[in-house]
């Protein structure tokens, strides 16, 4: 990996880039941490779309006592830590479908470079470096946009699909997708909950899905509780789910999808 530093607007460039060795191994950083799995589903299948990693401690420790423990010195290391543990455990597991995984835009210097660990890491754990796909939180704060396009561009030219997690949640809504467009969005359960007696939240997904039908996005409807929010959404044509209703994330583990959520997407 290069040792040349390009200096971005808003995106930390390490003093001292790890090789992908480095990154294969998780070398230089001073905790350790594991991942949980959720899964996705779709409507009318009764096999799972594929399952997001999300970031625990060795002990179960939650997203944000870990995420607590990242600066500036070490976002770097541990964006590319996460994207290679989550192949790793992922192969372990013999996950089938899509793997998503949370990335740190803040954290890419140079999308053509720092995807290497990302690559190499699929290469030697036997991974289907097509089956990934990227997910940036909308409330990452990106004060560079045009960076955050180059990255999405990146990806794509390496058939990764990518998404925007937290739609509706954070801070640029809307206005995101006037800078670039992903394969999916991901609807905020700020949106999802209690859609079924909430008028206005409605008509906000309703717009939403609008826009995504025009512009040729999917969206997966987060944090879906009940088989009567599951309901309002599936009226309004979305297709892919996730939320307890289906599944609790399982730590190091992948969880069956309930019965309940099973009967639901059959039906």
């Amino acid at each position: 990996m290069s040792t040349h530093r390009i200096a971005l607007p808003g995106v930390v460039t390490p003093s001292r880039l790890p090789s992908c060795k480095d990154c294969l191994s998780g070398e230089g950083l001073d905790f350790d941490f594991t991942m949980a799995f959720q899964p996705f589903v779709q409507a009318g299948e009764t096999r799972v779309f594929g399952y997001e990693a999300l970031v625990r401690g060795m002990n179960g420790e939650s997203a944000a006592e870990i995420l607590a423990k990242v600066n500036d010195t070490n976002r770097y290391r541990f964006d590319q830590a996460c994207r290679v543990r989550a192949i790793k455990c992922a192969s372990e597991l013999d996950l089938e479908g899509v793997l998503s995984i949370n990335f740190l835009p803040n954290a890419i210097y140079r999308p053509e470079t720092c995807i290497r660990a990302t690559l190499e890491a699929a290469r030697e754990l036997d991974f289907d470096p097509h089956r990934l796909m990227f997910e940036v939180t909308e409330g990452e704060q990106v004060t560079d946009h045009a960076h955050l396009r180059r990255i999405f561009a990146e990806y794509k030219v390496q058939g990764f699909r990518t998404a925007i997690d937290d739609f509706g949640a954070g801070y640029a809504g809307l206005n995101l997708l006037a800078e670039f467009q992903p394969d999916f969005i991901k609807l905020d359960m700020a949106l999802t909950r209690n859609i079924d007696t909430d008028p206005v939240r409605r008509a906000i997904v309703a717009g939403i899905v609008a826009t995504c039908n025009a512009l040729g996005l999917g969206i997966i409807a987060e944090g879906v509780e009940t088989a009567a929010e599951y309901t309002h959404l599936r009226s309004f044509g979305i297709k892919l789910f996730q939320g307890y209703l289906f599944a609790r994330p399982a730590f190091r583990a992948l969880p069956q999808v309930s019965q309940e959520g099973f009967a639901l997407l059959a039906g």
